[in-house]
């Protein structure tokens, strides 16, 4: 594969340090500049727990696909301006590979149009933990034969959205091969409000959020005498690394959004 020019936007956070680190330690790819909320005109050398890297610092996304030529963007940093990072990538000819969550049935559908229209891949992957895509794909292939079910997702006390959007997507590909349905008692009855999670089509997702934990889920089935746990832990971002690294470079071979990693392996 050629030389694949980068930028990383959300630098600081801990999923961008592990992406700068990965793309810096990757043969094929470069990193030419850095996106980030403040510290404009600097270096990543610069910044605090960083590599000593001679890569700029931007704050505005446009001058700096303006400045640099860059074939994708790898954008890490909040659900609040992953689309509008997405549009500027396009506008500037850049494939971005997105890791934020928080887009819309909606969003979705308009960024596809517009990444097939300018002839542009992109990648949004609510998780890039390669163990996690499977168990997703593991989990729908258990609700075929046990549809009752219920997702618990864990993760640190500093995820601003809930439920996580790999626990959303786990729920999405169930439905795909499950029939909604009411699940419990049916005069169940909650004591306290959100007791029984989040409803999706009759399945309960239930957020935890504490500090030490980094990525967990277990996707939990019941059936007559019997259930089933199929759970992934993620200990460290590094673990994501390789996923993301894959999203890049499938990116550069496909010219329409692709929704979650699943999707991309075989």
């Amino acid at each position: 594969m050629n030389n694949v020019k980068i930028v990383v936007a959300g630098p600081r956070g801990n999923m961008g340090k592990e992406a700068v680190k990965m793309v810096a330690a990757t043969d094929h790819f470069t990193l030419v500049a850095v996106i980030d909320s403040k510290n404009d005109g600097k270096l990543v050398a610069d910044l605090p727990d960083m590599p000593a890297l001679q890569v700029p610092v931007y704050t505005d996304m446009g001058r700096c696909f303006s400045e640099h030529d860059a074939d994708v963007l790898i954008d890490l940093t909040a659900p609040a301006f992953g689309r509008k990072h997405m549009e500027t990538a396009f506008a500037h000819g850049v494939r971005p590979v997105v890791g934020t969550t928080g887009f819309s049935d909606a969003d979705i559908k308009e960024l596809r149009h517009t990444s097939e229209e300018k002839q542009l891949g992109a990648i949004i992957a609510p998780n890039f933990a390669i163990g996690a895509i499977l168990m997703m794909k593991f989990s729908q292939m258990a609700a075929k034969y046990l549809p009752d079910v219920e997702i618990i997702e864990r993760h640190h006390d500093r995820k601003l959205d809930a439920p996580s959007g790999t626990a959303i997507k786990t729920a999405q590909l169930i439905s795909e091969v499950r029939e909604a349905k009411q699940q419990g008692h049916p005069e169940e009855k909650e004591e306290l409000a959100g007791a029984r999670g989040a409803d999706f089509e009759g399945m309960k997702i239930h957020s935890v959020r504490l500090p030490g934990l980094v990525a967990h889920q277990e996707v939990i089935f019941g059936g007559e005498g019997q259930t089933l746990t199929i759970r992934h832990d993620s200990m460290n971002r590094a673990s994501f690394m390789p996923g993301v690294r894959l999203a890049v470079e499938t990116v550069l071979g496909i010219d329409t959004l692709v929704y979650g990693l699943e999707n991309i392996i075989e």
